[in-house]
């Protein structure tokens, strides 16, 4: 009998391209013509906030070395906006300055370093306006977001409760805290590049270009063009990571298409990394009030949660860390959220891991550490004694939730009953020491649209399983072999995959930790069609040994077709018969269970550090954290996720920051040198634990998405603990040295 190899530590099955470099990322591909070199395309980037541009001068750019064209505002490629699709403009289409770092002109040359340099020979004149830039002072209009979100601003009372006000009054305890997270960025391994390449008498256009939702990057990059959809293909079976950068198709792809069209000949463009830092988005800064009330012995009565957000006239990402922390998490009578945009000059706004969660989960868990400090309890103990089983002022509960044994579990591994109270308690030579912990909950259900996903049963014994789901290195392709070896009953290592392609079936975007519960039962789809498929070429083919029998009467186990008293592998089938492979792509997408469930993953963080008493330096030198994300399918993959997760939240807590200046709107940490991201000297071992209880709603195999969970809470388990150690509660991140001395 085969063994299945869901939730078993699997390796990746491009592990090997990707560690010996045979794997192509969207900068490696050569033109499909070997005669025909790519051209070399460089952006040049504003250096003004707000204004306009009244010259631009070129000549010296177009006459430098190798250079074929220099595009700008007065040399335009013809690209349209597409509202609703990020950025609400298109770049070189006016002379319109909206941010410092905004796209103002493209050089095309042979190669990458002649078009680097003709851009540094480009001479701009502005009109230049004040900017507004600061967060504190600018007005706040009420935010807004997608279709279908819930209010950005709303309040739920218990029956009899006149207002949130009198909610409060009446609470025996009450904490208030304001927070601020400046902006960060997602920063992803690979920079963001494209090869453009269109057909010989361009009707059809290939990227080379990596997208965390592929169809719906090549279908913006389609009507920006001005093509229809279908001419558009996007290829990237490898993306060296997205963490939202990659949700919203930049313009990138858009200016080399545009430009390779115009040339008759293939663009590259790859963005320098300190491009990216304004091309590409970020995750806004925001700043959050809380207010708790409670009783004496810590039963929550009402929360206030106000948010303030920068957000880009550009176009941006909506943020709402309100609702989808405190208006989920506990078990709270009375709520009021009071979600604000504050529109700014800055460069556009994206989702970025964990978009709202995160940055609400560390206003929410900081505030509800104070509440335990106020009230004399464990933080453990005051988070049971408001567990929710349904979501505040409804009566839906979760598809399964387990995070109370995310708790007990938790603080079990840690050795959280080591933990003193009262800060400043422990101390180690120079250093203080203190534990900390928060809670974590991010949606872990499935994508509402229909999901694709494709099986090939071979004459070799072997599987194909296709989707065009995007692998930004979670380990989605390695799902897609897992899922179809574990349906179809075969050795993993009789199974292959491929992903990240346009020309496949329309697989789920990697995007909202929703790629795994949705592309599961896609493929449990296709095993069924497949299967079906090989029942009736095996009755209906005259040379097949079942010809004539009832479909019926066959049977498929582990690998085999079983009847009439005879068995034979699928290979050995398609074989006699003389068919190389069987087919089939099927479709799936969630039911009417979606109505009655809240679909959520969870977890609790626990942390240790030691802050030194002279210096203030800050270490995390333990780090536990247990999940509840329903049947694990690869747990060494979701291991992997839930470290990452957890570093990011580090990171966040600690060391991320990228001051904007007020004056000239420039980031002043835009570059991989001086924007601080934790490295291996920073890390510790991160204890990570699964429940694995399968989710028995979600899908048939149970299995709920986690890649983003790690980020939530993690920051204010960080914080946390640094107040335990040295009694300084720092709302302002990151938690830098200075502010601890």
């Amino acid at each position: 009998m085969t063994v299945s190899p869901v939730g078993r530590d699997i390796d990746r099955i491009d592990g090997r391209a990707k560690v010996t470099g045979a794997a192509r990322y969207s900068a490696d591909y050569p033109a499909s013509n070997p005669a025909v070199q790519p051209a070399h395309a460089y952006l040049v980037t504003s250096t003004i906030a707000r204004g306009s541009i009244t010259a631009m001068d070129t000549v010296a750019a177009q006459n430098a070395p190798g250079v074929i064209q220099v595009y700008s505002p007065f040399n335009r490629l013809g690209l349209r906006a597409v509202p609703g699709a990020g950025e609400n403009y298109a770049p070189l289409e006016d002379t319109q300055i909206r941010f410092r770092g905004q796209i103002i002109a493209m050089v095309v040359a042979e190669r990458s370093e002649q078009a680097r340099d003709a851009a540094r020979l480009v001479r701009t004149s502005y009109d230049e306006q004040p900017p507004r830039l600061s967060l504190a002072d600018e007005p706040r209009v009420p935010a807004t977001g997608p279709p279908g979100v819930p209010a950005p601003s709303s309040t739920v009372l218990a029956p009899g409760v006149p207002s949130i006000e009198a909610a409060l009054a009446a609470s025996a305890v009450v904490v208030e805290a304001s927070f601020h997270q400046p902006m960060q960025h997602p920063v992803a391994m690979e920079p963001h590049s494209v090869l453009a390449e269109w057909n010989s008498d361009q009707t059809q256009l290939t990227l080379h270009s990596g997208a965390q939702l592929p169809h719906t990057s090549a279908m913006v990059a389609a009507m920006r063009l001005g093509v229809a959809p279908a001419a558009v293909r996007l290829i990237a079976p490898y993306v060296g990571g997205g963490f939202g950068s990659r949700v919203f198709p930049w313009f990138d792809a858009a200016l080399a298409a545009a430009a390779a069209r115009q040339l008759n000949r293939p663009v590259m463009l790859v963005l320098a990394r300190e491009q990216v830092f304004t091309v590409v988005g970020h995750r806004s800064a925001v700043d959050q009030r809380i207010t708790l009330g409670a009783s004496r012995d810590g039963v929550l009565n009402a929360v206030r949660h106000v948010s303030d957000a920068a957000v880009p006239f550009v176009g941006y990402r909506w943020m709402q860390p309100a609702v989808d922390t405190s208006a989920v998490l506990y078990k709270i009578p009375n709520v009021e959220f009071d979600q604000r945009h504050v529109m700014l000059d800055v460069p556009p706004t994206c989702a970025m891991r964990a978009p709202n969660e995160a940055p609400g989960a560390f206003a929410l868990e900081t505030a509800m550490d104070e509440l335990a400090v106020a009230t004399g309890l464990d933080p453990v103990a005051l988070r049971l004694r408001n567990y929710a089983t349904v979501a505040p002022g409804t009566d839906r509960g979760w598809s399964s939730k387990h995070l109370d044994d995310c708790y007990r579990i938790g603080a079990r591994r840690f050795g959280w009953s080591a933990r003193r109270a009262t800060p400043r308690s422990r101390v180690d030579g120079q250093w203080l020491v203190g534990m900390g912990m928060a809670s974590a909950i991010y949606p872990g259900g499935r994508r509402p649209e229909p999901i694709q996903a494709r099986i090939q049963l071979r004459d070799d014994d072997t599987a194909l399983v296709s989707s065009a789901t995007a692998d930004t290195g979670t380990g989605a392709t390695t799902l897609l072999a897992i899922t179809g070896a574990h349906g179809l009953g075969i050795p993993l290592r009789r199974v292959s995959s491929e992903a990240g392609d346009t020309a496949l079936p329309q697989g789920a975007p990697s995007v909202g930790s929703t790629a795994a519960a949705s592309t599961v039962p896609a493929v449990e789809a296709a095993v069924t069609a497949v299967v079906a498929a090989l029942i009736q070429e095996a009755v209906t083919n005259p040379q097949s040994p079942w010809h004539g029998t009832d479909s019926g009467d066959l049977t498929y186990v582990n690998g085999q077709l079983r009847g009439a008293g005879r068995a034979m592998p699928f290979g050995r089938l398609l074989t006699t018969i003389g068919r190389r492979s069987v087919e089939a792509t099927a479709t799936a997408q969630p039911g009417p269970e979606v109505a009655g469930y809240h679909f959520h993953s969870f977890g609790a963080h626990f942390c240790e550090v030691r802050v030194n008493r002279h210096t203030g330096e800050p270490r995390v030198t333990r780090f536990t954290t247990v999940v509840d994300a329903g049947r694990i399918v690869n747990a060494q993959a979701a291991r992997s996720q839930l470290v990452g997760g957890v570093i990011f939240g580090i990171g966040h807590a600690l060391l991320e920051d990228n001051p904007l200046e007020l004056d000239t709107g420039r980031l002043a940490a835009g570059n991989l040198a001086d924007y601080m991201v934790p490295v291996n000297a920073d890390i510790p071992d991160i204890d990570i634990h699964f429940l694995d209880r399968p989710d028995p709603v979600v899908n048939n195999l149970g299995a709920r998405g986690l890649g983003e969970l790690g980020t939530v809470g993690s920051a204010a388990a960080v914080g946390n603990a640094i107040y335990n150690a040295t009694g300084k509660r720092i709302r302002d991140l990151p938690i830098t040295l200075d502010k601890l001395l």
